[in-house]
């Protein structure tokens, strides 16, 4: 196969994008005919018929879809090139990209990075900082739109590299007042007795929830489903609902809300986390020093707490 043109993989996607060549031929220079030309030599290129015309647009066939997905892919790749050429010129000298769940970020990660750029030696290195489910950052680092990413170990690293991090643990968080707000210990199999709220049912906290729940015969209720930690703790002050967090998370808000956190008996509630990358030899120099700076910090982890805090303390 021949070498793809990336201003004809561009067309392409604004096409499927856009459903029509028409309206894509209205914001670029090109003429619906010569965009038509392009389109057709790419599909001669790659020996396969990508869009079906339709009278009023096109859409993607079968071939296509798979084409428009590793063309995103291959573009957003070209972009961050030019991106990082641009910050070289304007005297940065390392970039560093990081997909990682809401987990990982909320509880130290984002509280790592900031350590890593205060120190002097870092000072012309730049992060970049991307969340997202486990399977995204999985994906995104395999198909090297980052090069690492941190996620909660018990994911499925199957052909990538990985190096520990930090670990954390889980706690149950109740408004004030609520029957297990002044319990020093829990259960899980205790809380499925109330409405939970939680983030969305693929992350990984959710899915953990689900399978110990499972395992002690029960449902899991979860009344209130939210994207962020923020709102998850908006729901518990409202008296909603409960909601298993991660402790450090759990913390921060609990005195600015007056939250009760009650740490869980259940061993999975003890968690590890893993940086993960498709290759350490393959990592350039600011990358690398990012990696060996967050797997020094695993054993800073926060110390399990015995008890929960008390309202506003």
């Amino acid at each position: 196969m021949r070498d793809l043109d990336l201003t004809s993989l561009r067309l392409f996607v604004r096409v499927c994008e856009a459903g029509s060549i028409t309206r894509v031929a209205e914001h670029t220079p090109m003429v619906g005919s010569a965009i038509s030309k392009r389109l057709a030599q790419l599909e001669d290129i790659v020996g396969q018929p990508l869009l079906i015309r339709r009278r009023r647009g096109v859409e993607p066939t079968p071939a296509g879809q798979a084409l428009l997905h590793r063309a995103r892919n291959i573009l957003a790749q070209c972009d961050g090139v030019e991106r990082d050429m641009a910050d070289y010129a304007a005297g940065v000298r390392g970039l560093v990209r990081i997909a990682a769940t809401a987990s990982t970020i909320a509880e130290r990660l984002a509280d790592d990075v900031a350590d890593f750029l205060r120190q002097a030696e870092h000072r012309d290195i730049r992060v970049e900082l991307e969340e997202g489910l486990s399977h995204d950052v999985l994906r995104s680092v395999r198909e090297g739109l980052v090069p690492l990413g941190v996620c909660w170990d018990a994911a499925d690293f199957q052909g990538l590299e990985t190096r520990p991090y930090r670990g954390d643990s889980l706690v149950l968080v109740a408004p004030v007042g609520h029957e297990l707000s002044t319990r020093r210990l829990v259960a899980f199999a205790e809380t499925l007795d109330h409405e939970h709220v939680a983030l969305p049912a693929n992350s990984a906290v959710s899915v953990m929830l689900r399978r110990a729940a499972a395992e002690a015969g029960r449902l899991f209720s979860q009344r209130v489903t939210v994207s962020n930690f923020d709102s998850v703790f908006r729901v518990v002050h409202a008296g909603l609902a409960v909601s298993v967090v991660p402790a450090g998370v759990a913390r921060r808000y609990a005195e600015i809300q007056a939250l009760a956190v009650v740490p869980l008996t259940d061993t999975w509630a003890r968690r590890r986390f893993a940086v993960c990358m498709r290759s350490v030899a393959g990592l350039g120099a600011a990358e690398a020093l990012m990696l060996e700076f967050l797997t020094n910090r695993q054993g800073r982890d926060l110390r399990p707490d015995s008890e929960p805090a008390a309202p506003g303390e």
